[in-house]
C-alpha cells in the first residue's frame, strides 16, 4: 500500500515543529560550531544536500510501502529523548546532538518502517558527519596526524639534504641567510584533521551522485546480495580511500611549507600561502578521489564481457548515474 503524499504532510509538519521545538538549542548551537570551527565548516552546506537528496528521491519517498513498526520506533524515541535529556543534564552536546539521530530514525520506523529509513541513509550518515566530535576523540585523533606530517616534512627535507632537527611536532630549520635556526610547528590546524573530516563527507555525497545503477535481476528472478554488487564496493573504497588520500596530501602540504621555508623564511608558514596550500590541497584530494572512482568504473567496464557482434550487452553494473541509486532492471520477456 503506497503512502499518498497528501495524506502525509500535516504529520510531518507537525513533527518537524515537534523535533525542532525540542531540539531548537541543540540546532542552533550546532549552527554555530557549523560557523565558528573552520573544522567542521562544511557542515553549513549539509543542509542544502540533505534538501537536494530528499527532492530528488520524493518519488520513492512518497510511494515506499508503510510497514510502520510500534514497538521498535517506540523504542529508538524513546531512547533519543532520554539521551536528549542525559546531554542537556549532563551539559554534553555530543549525546544531544546524536540523540537526534537516533529520535528521527526511531520517528520514521513509528509511522513509516525500516523501507523508508533504506532511502534516508545517506541523508543522515551525512548530519552525522557534520557533528562535531566530542574534543577528547579529537585530540586524541588530531595529534598522531600532527606528529605523522611533521615525521614526513622532515623525512622529504633530509632527502633533499636540508639539515633540519624535529621535537615532536616542532621542526627547527636554519633558512638560507640567515643567522639562527628557526621553528615551525605543525600545529592542530595543520594537523589534517580539517581536510580529513571535509573530504570524508565529499566521499559520501560523490559516491551517492555517481553511485552506478542496480544490477539486473538474477535468472531465478532474486535480487544479488547487496555486499556482492559492484556499486557496494566501489562506494566502500571511495569512502575508505578518502582518510589516506586526506592525510598524504596534507603531509605534502606540511611538506612543501618546510622545503619553502628553507630558501624564502619561516614566513610562508603564515598569510596568503598558508590559505593557498590549504585550498590546493583540497582541491588535489577530490581529483585523487575522484581519479578513484574513474579508474574503479574503467575496470568494471574492462571486465564486462562483449558480444559476438562487438557491442556491449546491457551492463550489469553502469557507471555514473546523477540522481543515485537506479531501480532494478528487470529481464526481457522470452529468455526464460
Amino acid at each position: 500500500m503506497s503512502v499518498p503524499a497528501t495524506k502525509n504532510i500535516w504529520r510531518g509538519i507537525l513533527i518537524v515543529s515537534a523535533v525542532g521545538f525540542a531540539y531548537f538549542w541543540v540546532l542552533v548551537k550546532l549552527s554555530r560550531d557549523w560557523w565558528f570551527d573552520e573544522n567542521y565548516s562544511h557542515g553549513l552546506l549539509i543542509p542544502f544536500i540533505i534538501g537536494y537528496i530528499l527532492w530528488l528521491q520524493k518519488d520513492k519517498l512518497a510511494g515506499a510501502r508503510s510497514n510502520p513498526s510500534t514497538l521498535w520506533g517506540g523504542l529508538l524515541i524513546a531512547g533519543g529523548l532520554f539521551g536528549l535529556w542525559a546531554g542537556v543534564a549532563g551539559a554534553e552536546l555530543y549525546t544531544q546532538r546524536i540523540s537526534l539521530l537516533l529520535l528521527i530514525v526511531g520517528v520514521v520506523i513509528y509511522f513509516w518502517g525500516a523501507r523508508l529509513l533504506r532511502l534516508l541513509v545517506v541523508p543522515l550518515a551525512l548530519l552525522f558527519l557534520a557533528m562535531p566530535i566530542p574534543a577528547i576523540v579529537f585530540n586524541k585523533i588530531a595529534f598522531p596526524l600532527q606528529l605523522f606530517a611533521s615525521r614526513c616534512a622532515v623525512w622529504s627535507m633530509r632527502m633533499l639534504d636540508i639539515p633540519v632537527l624535529r621535537q615532536g611536532n616542532v621542526i627547527e630549520l636554519m633558512p638560507l641567510n640567515a643567522v639562527h635556526t628557526k621553528k615551525l610547528e605543525v600545529v592542530e590546524a595543520c594537523s589534517g584533521i580539517r581536510s580529513l573530516m571535509t573530504l570524508i563527507t565529499l566521499a559520501v555525497v560523490f559516491a551517492y551522485f555517481t553511485y552506478p545503477p542496480a544490477p539486473r535481476l538474477e535468472s531465478d528472478g532474486s535480487r544479488p546480495r547487496w555486499y556482492r554488487t559492484y556499486g557496494f564496493w566501489r562506494t566502500f573504497l571511495i569512502i575508505g580511500l578518502a582518510i589516506p588520500i586526506a592525510i598524504i596530501t596534507n603531509a605534502m602540504r606540511v611538506s612543501g611549507t618546510g622545503v619553502l621555508a628553507r630558501y624564502y623564511g619561516t614566513e610562508v608558514a603564515d598569510g596568503f600561502f598558508h590559505s593557498f596550500s590549504g585550498w590546493v590541497v583540497y582541491i588535489v584530494a577530490f581529483l585523487m578521489l575522484f581519479a578513484v572512482g574513474w579508474i574503479l568504473d574503467r575496470i568494471a567496464g574492462m571486465r564486462t564481457p562483449k558480444n559476438p557482434g562487438g557491442k556491449s550487452p546491457q551492463l550489469d553494473m553502469a557507471f555514473a548515474n546523477p540522481v543515485g541509486p537506479a531501480k532494478m532492471v528487470a529481464e526481457p520477456e522470452g529468455n526464460e
